[in-house]
């Protein structure tokens, strides 16, 4: 036999809560812009390493531009 009383479409109190959980959970994105750059930053220190035999101002100056490049690669793919 059918029950009615447990269906949530028939509860009002039910339905608002249904929706203000689906809005936060629509809400909650993960950005990849901060993640690329971190691994962009990395990687320019590394190459700068290996490139310029421990130069620290290459290191540095690879590691920013790689950071901005993967900054910006996360950004594209967090829009796309």
């Amino acid at each position: 036999m059918a029950r009615s009383h447990h269906r949530k479409s028939h509860k009002q109190h039910l339905q608002n809560f249904k929706q203000h959980k689906e809005n936060v959970a629509v809400k909650a994105k993960a950005k990849t812009a901060g993640v690329f750059g971190l691994i962009g930053l990395v990687l320019g220190m590394a190459i700068g390493y290996i490139a310029t035999s421990g130069s620290l101002l290459w290191m540095g100056v690879l590691a920013v531009v790689f950071g901005l490049v993967g900054y910006l690669v996360g950004q594209k793919l967090d829009k796309g």
